[in-house]
């Protein structure tokens, strides 16, 4: 049998750093209301004049790149989950490419808001398995900053910018990814949303001038359904693969809000000391705050620790994948 395995890791953070008390200077917040509400202290902004998702992720892929000692023509296929694309057309993966000069791979983005990198890792894993592909990258790059409104003091000090990159190759070891228990209903999809700007709502002076390019969410019906999904995801995955607390080495939880992420290891039966946690210093980096938790942790990874990994997202999008380290 062959199964695909994460075998390596790459990622960008932008230099500057918004702080809770920078954020107390533009809207009516605290560092106390941030802190006790979402458990945020800092965040990531790419100021970079003209550069856009495609410039963080193109970073991280020539981290990856470098750290695993490949050519950008060693590579099959390049996925990228983002919802900050630099623009409709052409795609983010398209354009990270070109400036890593990936010419022989195909690749393409996927929307999974929160859930962006689940959904892409499974993908990988199904070109993997196939046969079809050897090594597959997976960039999951956010420009939250692009589309986050500094005048709205309920979301400005949630979102950060940050992208990673994973190597997906193929292996005969009993590692990589064992199982996935992925969802979409689209019954969230008015409560966590952008108006305008689609095909729906094309942009106008109006939709600008009424701030409809940016995140508009319903907090408390987000927050409410997060709690459950998140949760009923990551238990269901265990019962299906015979797995207890003591099984497992790490939560991986999508980092948007402390309270989800201790509601979610609570349901596991988890300690807290068996769960990554980094939204103090980056926030909701969308799709890209699971991988850049295990970069962080890389390092204290090994080889056959069994993982979950668990999100929620817009849409509604929810669900957990179980992951054996590969090394």
């Amino acid at each position: 049998m062959i199964n695909a395995v994460i075998t390596g890791i790459g990622a960008y953070l932008p230099e500057t750093k918004l702080t809770n008390d920078d954020l107390s200077k533009m809207v009516d917040t605290n560092d106390e209301w941030i802190m006790t509400r979402v458990g945020i202290k800092e965040r990531r902004i790419l100021k970079t004049e003209g550069s856009g998702a495609s410039d963080m992720g193109a970073l991280a892929v020539k981290d990856l790149l470098a750290k695993k000692g490949l050519q950008p023509s060693d590579i099959d296929l390049v996925i990228c989950t983002t919802v900050t694309p630099d623009a409709p057309i052409p795609s983010t993966a398209a354009i990270i490419c070109d400036k890593c000069d990936i010419r022989d791979a195909h690749s393409f983005d996927i929307n999974g808001a929160c859930s962006g990198f689940l959904f892409g890792l499974d993908l990988c894993a199904q070109y993997v398995r196939s046969g079809s592909k050897k090594r597959v990258v997976l960039v999951s790059t956010e420009k939250m900053s692009s589309i986050t409104d500094y005048t709205d003091r309920t979301t400005c000090v949630l979102f950060g910018d940050a992208a990673t990159a994973v190597l997906v190759e193929p292996t005969e070891e009993h590692v990589g990814l064992m199982d996935s228990n992925l969802h979409t209903d689209g019954f969230g999809r008015h409560w966590l949303k952008i108006i305008a700007g689609g095909s729906v709502k094309p942009s106008s002076h109006e939709t600008v001038d009424n701030h409809e390019h940016f995140v508009y969410q319903e907090g408390k019906q987000v927050f409410k359904y997060a709690v459950t999904r998140m949760a009923d995801a990551t238990v269901d995955i265990m019962q299906r693969n015979n797995l207890t607390a003591s099984d497992i080495a790490w939560l991986v939880p999508h980092q948007a809000n402390l309270r989800i992420i201790d509601a979610t290891a609570e349901r596991m039966e988890l300690p807290k000391d068996k769960v990554m946690i980094n939204i103090q210093n980056y926030g909701n980096t969308t799709s890209a705050t699971i991988p850049l938790c295990l970069y962080e942790w890389e390092k204290q990874l090994k080889k056959g620790d069994n993982l979950i990994l668990a999100a929620f997202g817009a849409g509604f999008t929810w669900g957990a994948l179980y992951l054996k380290w590969g090394y």
